[in-house]
């Protein structure tokens, strides 16, 4: 997440660094060693079959058991080993969600259209059949994916969503998300995580046809897998590191902007947390308070080196540079903390969820707690797409239907255009018809 050298240029004058990121390297940059490794496992995976699945369990996640799915009994009692209130917390983050997913699914309607008289074209929203979820549970077990994946995609209609996700420290399946993909209305649940469970999915090796669709985020081995898997099947997006960015004036509250850009550092030491400001003193003051936070913070040894070395405070001279500059950002994250949020609200493009006013903070949204999907594109991506949404799991199919007597324009037309192609069999579909036209046929 680093502006464009051009934009720089165009707007020099009228920005300056307060702080620049200490490292020069991108935060999201593909390991040709991950891609490579990634390979040879998906090679294996798919010539072996299970049994690689299982041998990378074992060697990979400590799985030693011989099956790796939870039974529908210990997926609906995965909630008993959680406190009151934590179940009561994840029921309303997969409450929202749903909730915000069906508003989506209900804005998403079939159409029909006459384009001319006896020539009649529609779509319908059609689901994929099956979908593979992939559900991060390692140092940081987060409950909310299920919300954006399983859940989501059931609110798109898909009739067959599975879930992997790696065993925790302790050897089990984390109850927590288990409990969240259960809530989400997940249909099966496996034990399984990183290459060897996306390959598991795609390669319909988990008793079940190979999934339409592998989403969910991960490391970088699950992320690569994904690459080299989209084809095979569709995939969400490819997400790097997680992204925060803010824009703040000199009415923002320092104390509060630097511990969002900070919530977000803690994804990952090479997360990206930037704020643009058009207050000098407020960004002087934000880094003032992120050293400040970070000297208690319990997870200073991620989110340390994260703001260190790809954090970033830039001052722009107005409101309206502050939007080119983030445009060009075009941030995971985006905070708005201002005087006038509407006009950033309605001037900005390129962002993949955006959080207005001081009340609002991306964990809201990072818990489920907001409704809408946190599963969003990273490193630039939100300049030419959006994150997940109900849509994804959705295929607009249309169709045509045309009368006999609409056929005379189509097909002369299509004649001329055939002829000049030198299509001969495509101007022969047209050609016939018209013959049958002439000839009275009454079909």
């Amino acid at each position: 997440m680093r502006f464009s050298s051009r934009l720089l240029g165009d707007l020099a004058g009228r920005f300056e660094h307060l702080k620049a990121p200490a490292s020069e390297a991108p935060a999201a940059q593909q390991d040709p060693r991950v891609a490579q490794r990634v390979s040879e496992m998906l090679g294996e995976i798919e010539r072996a079959g299970f049994d690689a699945v299982l041998r990378y369990a074992r060697d990979l996640d400590g799985w030693d058991k011989p099956d790796v799915e939870l039974s529908q009994e210990a997926i609906r009692a995965s909630g008993d080993a959680l406190t009151p209130e934590h179940r009561a917390a994840l029921e309303l983050g997969a409450e929202r969600t749903r909730r915000f997913a069906d508003l989506q699914r209900a804005g998403l309607s079939d159409a029909e259209v006459e384009l001319a008289p006896g020539l009649t074209t529609g779509y319908r929203y059609v689901p994929v059949q099956s979908v593979g979820a992939y559900l991060p549970a390692g140092r940081f077990p987060l409950t909310a994916g299920a919300f954006m994946t399983v859940g989501v995609a059931k609110a798109a209609g898909v009739p067959t969503v599975v879930a992997c996700l790696p065993p925790g420290k302790n050897g089990e399946a984390d109850p927590a998300v288990v409990y969240s993909a259960h809530l989400s209305g997940v249909d099966r649940v496996f034990v399984l995580g990183g290459v060897q469970a996306l390959a598991a999915m795609s390669f319909g090796l988990l008793g079940e046809a190979p999934v339409d669709m592998i989403v969910g985020a991960g490391n970088a081995f699950v992320a690569e897998a994904k690459r080299q898997l989209f084809g095979r099947v569709a995939i969400d997006l490819l997400a790097g590191p997680s992204e925060v960015a803010v824009i703040a004036d000199e009415t923002a509250d320092p104390e509060l902007v630097a511990a969002d850009l900070l919530g977000q550092a803690e994804h990952g030491v090479n997360s990206p947390a930037a704020l643009v400001t058009t207050s000098r003193e407020l960004g002087k003051a934000v880094i003032e308070e992120a050293d400040k936070q970070l000297s208690s913070l319990a997870t200073e040894e991620i989110a340390g080196p994260a703001w260190r070395d790809f954090g970033s405070v830039t001052w722009a001279q107005d409101r309206e540079t502050a939007v080119a500059l983030m445009d060009d950002l075009a941030p995971e994250h985006l905070e708005i903390q201002t005087a006038d949020d509407d006009y950033y609200h309605d001037s900005l493009r390129n962002y993949g969820s955006i959080f207005l006013g001081t009340w609002s903070t991306v964990a809201y949204s990072d818990k489920g707690m907001a409704g809408t999907n946190h599963v969003l594109p990273t490193a630039g991506g939100a300049r030419h797409s959006a994150g997940l949404s109900v849509s994804r799991f959705l295929k607009p199919l249309t169709y045509q239907r045309v009368s006999k007597d609409a056929t005379p324009l189509l097909a002369e037309a299509v004649e001329t255009i055939s002829d000049y192609e030198g299509m001969a069999a495509h101007q022969a579909t047209a050609t016939l018809r018209l013959e049958r036209l002439r000839e009275g046929d009454a079909r």
